[in-house]
């Protein structure tokens, strides 16, 4: 048993994005399907309870808690990827199965939860610091997915 895992509520749909998430994550995975073992306020015993999944190495667990809570934007997954394949990947592994775009690199799964999909060269322009820091900053405002060519050339002062 981990010391802290993060625990997000679903409205019975817990083992289906664990499930998705251990196709599309590296080091992610299932890890055990609990059942309730008895009638609960949303649902009966038998049906799916909790999942104990990994997300790119970060224990969690699905919690079918019904449908009175919903995952907003205060809580994301930032995904840090290398490249623009890496980005593309991800993002249309969430976008192209029921999700929805955002802006500025985040995007919603098909079950509410937001994701960052953030390349590294973004956040090393950002942590950068002045004119390096703003242009690149003004050319992800004007983005939804994230275009690694751009944040460059932005990074540079627009220099191809």
């Amino acid at each position: 048993m981990n010391k802290n895992t993060i625990c997000l509520w679903y409205s019975g749909a817990a083992e289906e994005a664990a499930t998705f998430c251990a196709g599309v994550f590296p080091d992610s995975r299932v890890d055990a399907v609990h059942r309730a073992p008895g009638d609960y306020p949303s649902g009966k015993a038998g049906d799916v309870l909790t999942v104990q999944f990994t997300v790119l190495g970060i224990p969690c667990l699905g919690l079918n808690g019904g449908p009175m809570f919903k995952h907003s934007e205060a809580f994301s997954f930032q995904v840090s990827t290398e490249d623009q394949a890496e980005t593309d990947r991800y993002w249309d592994a969430i976008v192209g199965n029921g999700g929805a775009e955002s802006g500025c690199g985040w995007c919603k799964d098909r079950w509410g939860m937001s994701w960052q999909i953030t390349p590294r060269t973004l956040m090393d322009a950002l942590s950068a610091g002045g004119d390096e820091a703003a242009r690149a900053f003004a050319a992800m405002m004007t983005m939804k997915k994230i275009d690694i060519a751009t944040i460059e050339a932005a990074r540079r002062g627009g220099e191809s």
